[in-house]
């Protein structure tokens, strides 16, 4: 019995649901493995179809999808989607992100459609919709954190979380709304062992005349992908990146940084540990290996018993 690779249900013999096709297209009946194999696909992504917000760890490509043809399509320009292929350094990057990004879903978190798909070899990639595109080569205005403070690919790292509500205050809309939001997805990151949340991976987008947080993307456990991660999280906050406690995220952050009302931050929380059963359960059905899937559930544990 397979399960679909871009929705989780069981699926019978097929490799994807008739739900999961349904979302690439409404009349799609099947879809095909990419035409490349993972090592062809790092071959591409290093010559430069799109960069890798993680040089040289995270092979990306900017791809489409046709439904005539009933595959995703590698491009160089006007690419809706984003795939990612397998890592040939840290293993099982593109389960590990689809199914993290599943779980801040269920926490509530907006996050793109995104999906696993095969390719020749029978190694999966991970697909992401763009959010930023839309009607016929159309793109919203969207710049990451570190276009907006400055900074550079080289000094992503070189910022701190409380410098990002400032971001937050100045660019905003309607800043306490996005400020609830930074704080459940800083809490999931921490939770789920994302300590490779830097400025490039947090961006404003401008739609309907509103500048607000765009959906969630590049969400996944770190942690289990490196071997002796030193940190719990990318920028410091508080002066440190590791050993955080929850009076650090809750008092601090939340109540003295954000100036988060009581009343927002234990709905956060509730919500945590009311979605830890889903995520556990998602874990168990995704498309992580069995050693990788024990991992993630062990620092899952660990991280919520600070709380």
């Amino acid at each position: 019995m397979n399960r679909c690779l871009i929705t989780y249900e069981p699926c019978g013999e097929n490799l994807y649901s008739e739900a999961g096709l349904r979302m690439l297209s409404p009349y799609l009946k099947t879809l095909h493995s990419l035409p490349f194999s993972a090592e062809e696909l790092r071959l591409e992504a290093a010559s430069g179809t799109i960069k890798s917000a993680i040089q040289g760890v995270q092979p990306k490509l900017s791809g489409t999808f046709s439904s005539r043809n009933q595959q995703f399509e590698i491009v160089h320009q006007h690419g809706n989607f984003i795939i990612k292929a397998q890592s040939d350094i840290f293993p099982e990057l593109p389960e590990n992100e689809d199914l993290t990004m599943r779980m801040a879903k269920s926490f509530g978190i907006n996050v793109p459609l995104h999906g696993l798909v095969y390719g020749k070899d029978n190694s999966k990639s991970y697909f992401i919709k763009r959010f930023d595109r839309y009607g016929k080569n159309k793109k919203y205005a969207t710049e990451d954190f570190a276009q907006l403070t400055g900074s550079s690919r080289d000094t992503k790292y070189n910022f701190t979380m409380e410098k990002v509500v400032k971001v937050i205050d100045e660019y905003c809309t309607f800043p306490s709304v996005e400020k609830a939001e930074f704080f459940k997805r800083i809490i999931f990151c921490f939770i789920t062992g994302n300590e490779d949340m830097h400025l490039k991976n947090l961006s404003l987008m401008t739609k309907s005349g509103q500048v607000r947080l765009t959906p969630a993307y590049d969400l996944l456990n770190s942690s289990i992908a490196i071997k002796n991660p030193q940190e719990e999280m990318a920028l410091t906050l508080k002066g440190k990146k590791s050993n955080f406690k929850s009076i650090d995220l809750i008092d601090y952050f939340g109540k003295e940084r954000l100036h988060l009302s009581d009343k927002v931050i234990d709905f956060t929380i509730r919500k945590m540990f009311g979605s830890t059963q889903k995520w556990n359960e998602l874990i168990e059905i995704s498309f992580l290996s069995s050693d990788m899937k024990e991992k993630y559930i062990r620092l899952l544990t660990e991280r919520l018993s600070r709380f």
